[in-house]
This record gives C-alpha cells, sequence and structure tokens, in this order.
C-alpha cells in the first residue's frame, strides 16, 4: 500500500496519473483532470472534469473543484468550498467555508473567500481582500487592497472596493462605483453610478449615493439622498 503523509501523519494515497501530483485514496480526482506533481488532493475533496490543481496547491476536506476550474500556487482550497466553471483561485489565496467561485471569478493574491460568499461572473478579489459572510461579488467588480465585503453586501457591475474600504450590511455598490481608502458603506447603503466615496467617509442607514456624486474626507451621509 502507497501512503503519502499531507500534514498530519501518513495516508493510504496515490499519485495521480495526469500530472503526478498525490491524492489521498479517500479524495476524488477524474481521470481528465489534472493534479501537477507538487500539488494535492487529500481528504474527501473532488477534482473533476477538466480541472487543473498545480503548483504547490491543496484542495482538501470537502472542496470540489471541477469544470474547467483552477487552483494553482500556493492557493487552498478546503471545507465545503466550491470552485467551477473557469474561475480561478491563485497565488496564496484561500477560499473555504461554504464559499463559491465559479464562472470566470478569478481570486488571486492572498484574498481569502470564505463562509457562504459568492464571488462570479468576470469578478475580481485580490491583494489582501476579503469577501466573507453572505456577500457576493459579480459582474465585473473588483475587489482588491485589503478591502472587506462582508453580511449580505453586494459588489456588482463594474464598480470597485479597495484601499482598506468596507462594504458591509445589506449595502449595495453596483455601476461603476468606486469606494476606497478607509472609507465604509454600511447597513442597507447604495452607492452607484460613477460615484466616488473615499477618505474616511461613511455612507449609512438607508442613504443613497449615485450619479458623479463624490463623498470623501470624512463625510458621513446617514438615511438621505446624494444625487448631484
Amino acid at each position: 500500500m502507497t501512503t503519502f503523509d499531507f500534514g498530519n501523519g501518513l495516508v493510504p494515497a496515490h499519485q495521480h496519473p495526469n500530472g503526478g501530483g498525490w491524492v489521498a485514496d479517500t479524495a476524488t480526482v477524474s481521470e481528465s483532470a489534472y493534479v501537477g506533481p507538487n500539488a494535492w488532493v487529500y481528504g474527501y475533496a473532488k477534482v473533476y472534469g477538466h480541472a487543473k490543481v498545480y503548483g504547490n496547491a491543496w484542495v482538501s476536506g470537502n472542496a470540489m473543484v471541477y469544470d474547467y476550474a483552477e487552483v494553482d500556487g500556493y492557493a487552498e482550497v478546503y471545507d465545503n468550498a466550491r470552485v467551477t466553471g473557469n474561475a480561478s483561485v491563485s497565488g496564496n489565496a484561500r477560499v473555504y467555508g461554504n464559499a463559491r467561485v465559479y464562472s470566470r471569478a478569478v481570486v488571486s493574491g492572498l484574498a481569502v473567500v470564505y463562509g457562504n460568499a459568492w464571488v462570479s461572473d468576470n469578478a475580481e478579489v485580490s491583494g489582501d481582500a476579503v469577501v466573507t459572510g453572505h456577500a457576493k461579488v459579480y459582474g465585473r467588480a473588483v475587489v482588491s487592497g485589503r478591502a472587506v465585503v462582508s453580511g449580505n453586501a453586494r459588489v456588482y457591475g463594474r464598480a470597485g472596493v479597495s484601499g482598506r474600504a468596507g462594504v458591509s450590511g445589506n449595502a449595495r455598490v453596483y455601476g461603476r462605483a468606486v469606494v476606497y481608502d478607509n472609507a465604509v458603506v454600511s447597513d442597507d447603503a447604495m452607492v452607484s453610478d460613477d460615484a466616488v466615496v473615499y477618505g474616511n467617509a461613511r455612507v449609512s442607514d438607508y442613504a443613497v449615493v449615485s450619479d458623479y456624486a463624490m463623498v470623501s474626507g470624512r463625510d458621513v451621509v446617514t438615511g438621505e439622498l446624494i444625487n448631484k
């Protein structure tokens, strides 16, 4: 019996015929999937379809990677996470919990997607960004830097959230809106169109910031409409 140590002692394992990477006997990898020579698939993870796991990437727990999805670099996908479609998880990124990354979404750098969060379509999450809770990032939205999108927040369209900005609660950032620096959009607030929120600004309650409006510095907008 062939064994391999995935970090918690020797377990029955084998090298996948397509790529040579180590696969625990408890895991499932289809013949059409690729597992590179330094990649690991273990626990009860499943990799199938034309998915690729390579570099020094790990897929473990009950995670599933399938279709044409790719996990590479030092990325880790674990727990009950799913990476599907043509999605890519790379660098030192982590996707775990019940998170979903699918369509053509990209998660890279040191980004983390966890909880029940979804990243889909052509969205990108990079840098040290975090997407968590029940948050969703989709369309062509970009979340980067050290930004955090959490709660039930939605970032979509061609919106961008970067720096140390936070979007939380039931907040929505969409259109071509940009939120950056240390700005926070929370509660049921909406930032849309070509609006910009930056600096240490706060937009909360049911506030709406739209069109070409700019909220900056230490501005605080609560429960009112800015549309100018």
